[in-house]
This record gives structure tokens, C-alpha cells and sequence, in this order.
């Protein structure tokens, strides 16, 4: 058990100094830890617990002018793809979801960081931006990785850093909540798992506070280069956890 505990600490670790940098993925990080000894549902539980507790850090120590016109197609997206998540959670085989989604990342962010010229993405409007927070809803309900869909469209979108940090920052705050409640209110969080969300608060305190501030003191070109090659590792780790299991 004392081993678990340590794959816990370190997973939340990692997790938290990237969130802070980034705005995100801290369900990502953290699943490449925690997928070698933890249950996938204390996985997910924990996912969206320090992901939610990283946002509320991030929430006060990062504050960018708010747009409620750019974040609200988000989160009203967000708020319905929730449900769905959670509703196919018990159903999913989360093997072949990470298999897929890592395909995806791994195929597609290397050529967005090596093409510095695609075009942004100008069409679309409210509604793009309302079906890409129907599917962060729904891959939040099913572990936490509220922020991978929305960041890679903001990417798509061209938005500055800045810019991106306010929708990524307030969609995920705002579905990590949701889908807190959700998990609460459906048993899938339980009193047993307590133990190890106090493990993962404390050791992502500090981790989280650093990242925020490195956020602070780089670029957009720099902070653009950190995302894509983030959600690139992100989708290596989901392979490599993944497709051994598929296999067998």
C-alpha cells in the first residue's frame, strides 16, 4: 500500500505543476502515473478532485480580464456533455478511449508544433465553440480530461495565451464542479476514497502555486510550444498505458 501512496503523491505532484503552468491536464498527467496502481475508478475520482482543487488555486493566483461571451458557448456545451460522460463511464472500455484520444494527440499536436503557419481557425462561431464544450463535458465526466478538447480548439483558434488561459481556466473550473457534483451525487465518489484525495491536495499545493507562476513570465509563442507538446506526452503516456492492456 505504502507504494500506492507514493505513485499517488508523485502523480499529483507532477500533475499540479503542470496544471499551473498550463491551465490544464491534470487528469492527463496524473492517469500516466496512476494508471499503473490505481483503480481505474479511485483513478477517475482523484482526476477530477485534484484537477478541480488545481483550478481553484489557479482561480487566485492567475487572474486574466474575463470574457463571458468567449467562455459561456464553453461551458453551456460543458454542462451538457456532462451527464454523458458520466452515463457512459460505467459502460466505456477506457483501454480503447485512451487508444483512440492518444492517436489523436499524437498524430495531430507534433504537426500543429512544427507548422507554424496553418491559419487560424475563423468559422464556426459560437456553436464550434459549443460542441467543442458538449465533448470536454463528456471526456470530463468520464475521467477529468475536461481540457483537452477546448485547449487544442483555442490552439486552432490562434487565441493568445492569455486569452486561452481565461476559457481554459473557466471551463474547467466550472465543469470540474459540475462533474465533481455528478460524481458525489451518483456514489461514484465514496468515503473510502478520502484517504488519498488527502494525499493528492497537499502534495499538488505547492507544485501548482510554481507552475502558475512560470506562466506568468513566458510568451505566447513559448506558452503555445509548452501546450502542444504537453498534449503530445499526454498522448504517448495514453498509448503506452493503453495498448499493452489491449493486447492482452
Amino acid at each position: 500500500m505504502d507504494s500506492v501512496f507514493i505513485v499517488v503523491a508523485l502523480g499529483a505532484i507532477v500533475a499540479g505543476f503542470v496544471q499551473g503552468l498550463s491551465g490544464f491536464a491534470f487528469g492527463m498527467v496524473a492517469m500516466s502515473f496512476w494508471a499503473w496502481g490505481v483503480e481505474p475508478r479511485m483513478a477517475s475520482a482523484m482526476s477530477v478532485f485534484g484537477a478541480l482543487t488545481g483550478q481553484l488555486l489557479a482561480a487566485f493566483t492567475v487572474r486574466r480580464k474575463f470574457h463571458l461571451s468567449t467562455v459561456l458557448p464553453f461551458l453551456l456545451g460543458g454542462i451538457v456533455g456532462i451527464p454523458i460522460g458520466v452515463s457512459l463511464l460505467p459502460r466505456l472500455d477506457v483501454n480503447l478511449f485512451k487508444l483512440c484520444l492518444g492517436m489523436i494527440l499524437v498524430i495531430w499536436c507534433p504537426i500543429m508544433l512544427f507548422s507554424a503557419r496553418i491559419p487560424p481557425i475563423r468559422h464556426g462561431g459560437r456553436v464550434a465553440d459549443g460542441i467543442v464544450g458538449v465533448i470536454g463535458g463528456i471526456m470530463g465526466g468520464i475521467g477529468g480530461f475536461t481540457g483537452i478538447a477546448p485547449t487544442l480548439w483555442c490552439t486552432l483558434r490562434g487565441f493568445d495565451k492569455d486569452k486561452q488561459r481565461v476559457v481554459i481556466q473557466n471551463f474547467n473550473l466550472g465543469a470540474l464542479i459540475v462533474t465533481m457534483g455528478v460524481y458525489v451525487g451518483t456514489g461514484i465518489i465514496t468515503r473510502d476514497m478520502l484517504p488519498m484525495f488527502a494525499i493528492v491536495a497537499p502534495a499538488m499545493l505547492i507544485p501548482t502555486l510554481i507552475g502558475t507562476r512560470v506562466y506568468i513570465g513566458i510568451s505566447d509563442v513559448t506558452f503555445r510550444r509548452i501546450v502542444l507538446t504537453l498534449l503530445t506526452c499526454s498522448g504517448v503516456a495514453m498509448l503506452v498505458a493503453s495498448v499493452p492492456r489491449l493486447l492482452a
